[in-house]
């Protein structure tokens, strides 16, 4: 028995075998390109239940149907080491297999576990809030992490997991606070970089949001893709909040898309800033092609609602319209086979938002704006962050104005422009709004209102 840098027991006698835990831990936790180190753990000792029950952790997160396929026998060698395992090492098990299945309810429940005997164990308080983030679960999100920081004040980890969670319960300052401390105990704390430019962008604080990832970029050559192309991609969104499409199009060319076009997560940030470039208006090319391209061999994925609308997307805008229609349909199949803790999910939300998309790209946009606001009071149930799903209620709010039926918009406006009076687009809305209702005097003083932000932008 040896213990890892955290203090917590390993039920093995190899050290390389710990070494090889802390340095896939501490590479997971830091968004880091080393977390493959499990690998050489598992080598060391492969009786190592805690070693190989992470092997499996690594490829659950490829986030498809090959990486689940992958993981099974890391999780069968675990399971025959089992019974000389740690109460923790065997939580941890049990909780990766939970997740296998699709039961992540299952595996948030025993992750929690662990964090009430272990608080120390960040790792598994990490895996536990990406599952609540999937689920849409902010509070939760929230109270795990409060409940270990006593024994972790001192960790930048746990500053920068906190500051997203507060940010996911609207808590934004303290959410910014958590994030600013969080780099100071560590500079390059990237999952922190995220947090405080969500708050920043959320907040129209453009110049600030530019100025603070801009002044971090240099920290994150040696991120892993997802993290890479995701703060990545909140830069290239301020820019376009700032009416710069070409500088928009230029990090999603030079940065966004091309670090790893198999990942997940690298094909849902370039999909949604595609999809936001082209509602601002700006061709973005043969850019979805590519795209498109790679997303087709993930039909038979389903493991996160929220990703399927994303390769829909790339699908949709990217001339690969049969395989969206068999995506649509297999994403109806899914949502029938779904776990009661995700089914709503799906029904509720995914579907809707699917249908909603699929007519948006199609041209019918009443039929769009009728699905997707159908969507929007439970949005939250398919996960990702507020910007990430803002995306939607952009989708939606084009819709509407395209569509002519403004039904109810003008609240949703107004308030968008309220919480970020920076941002042209939001009154170049209100504009076309009340150019639609016939207000002309309200439309042109928008109008003013967008002028003057876009001019200010050039200085």
């Amino acid at each position: 028995m040896l213990k890892d840098a955290r203090g917590n027991d390993v039920t093995t006698d190899n050290p390389v075998a710990v070494s090889a835990i802390n340095r896939m831990c501490d590479q997971w936790l830091g968004y880091g390109q080393g977390a493959s180190a499990i690998f050489e753990g598992i080598a060391a000792d492969p009786r190592c239940a805690l070693a190989q029950t992470l092997g499996a952790v690594l490829n659950l997160f490829h986030e498809s149907a090959a990486g689940t396929r992958a993981a099974q026998p890391f999780l069968q060698k675990a399971r025959q080491a089992v019974n000389k395992a740690t109460k923790r090492e065997q939580l941890w098990l049990f909780a990766v297999e939970a997740w296998a299945k699709g039961d992540t309810d299952l595996a948030i429940r025993l992750h929690l576990d662990i964090a009430a005997q272990w608080p120390r164990d960040l790792a598994s308080v990490k895996l536990c809030q990406y599952h609540q983030a999937n689920q849409g679960d902010a509070a939760g999100m929230l109270a795990i992490v409060d409940g270990v920081l006593p024994a972790n004040r001192d960790d930048p980890y746990i500053h920068g997991m906190r500051a997203v969670a507060l940010h996911e319960c609207g808590r934004a300052r303290d959410a910014e606070i958590a994030g600013r401390y969080a780099v100071e105990l560590r500079r390059r704390e990237p999952f922190a970089h995220h947090a405080v430019a969500d708050v920043l962008a959320a907040e129209g604080r453009l110049d600030e949001g530019i100025e603070w990832l801009e002044d971090l970029a240099e920290t994150w050559d040696d991120c892993n893709s997802a993290m890479l192309t995701l703060n990545w991609s909140h830069l290239a969104q301020m820019y376009l909040d700032r009416d710069d499409g070409a500088a928009a199009l230029a990090l999603h060319d030079q940065r966004i898309w091309g670090a790893w076009k198999d990942c997940a997560q690298d094909q849902i940030n370039a999909a949604a800033l595609l999809w936001r470039l082209e509602l601002a208006g700006i061709d973005v090319g043969a850019r979805w092609r590519d795209l498109a391209r790679h997303v087709a061999r993930r039909e038979a994925d389903h493991i996160e609602p929220f990703h399927d609308l994303h390769y829909l997307m790339a699908l949709l805008r990217g001339g690969q319209d049969g395989q969206a229609k068999r995506l649509l349909l297999a994403m109806e199949a899914a949502a029938a086979k779904a776990k009661r803790h995700r089914r709503a999910a799906w029904t509720e939300v995914a579907l809707p938002l699917a249908r909603g998309l699929a007519a948006h790209a199609a041209g019918d946009h009443g039929e769009a704006a009728t699905q997707i606001g159908t969507a929007l009071p439970r949005i939250g149930l398919i996960g990702g962050s507020r910007a990430q799903r803002d995306l939607f209620v952009q989708t939606y709010i084009d819709a509407v104005l395209k569509s002519g039926h403004v039904r109810d918009l003008a609240p949703l406006l107004a308030e968008r422009a309220r919480r970020r009076p920076t941002v042209a687009r939001h009154f170049r809305d209100l504009a076309r709004l009340a150019r639609i209702e016939g207000a002309i005097p309200r439309a042109v003083d928008a109008e003013h209102r967008a002028e003057a932000l876009a001019r200010s932008y050039a200085v």
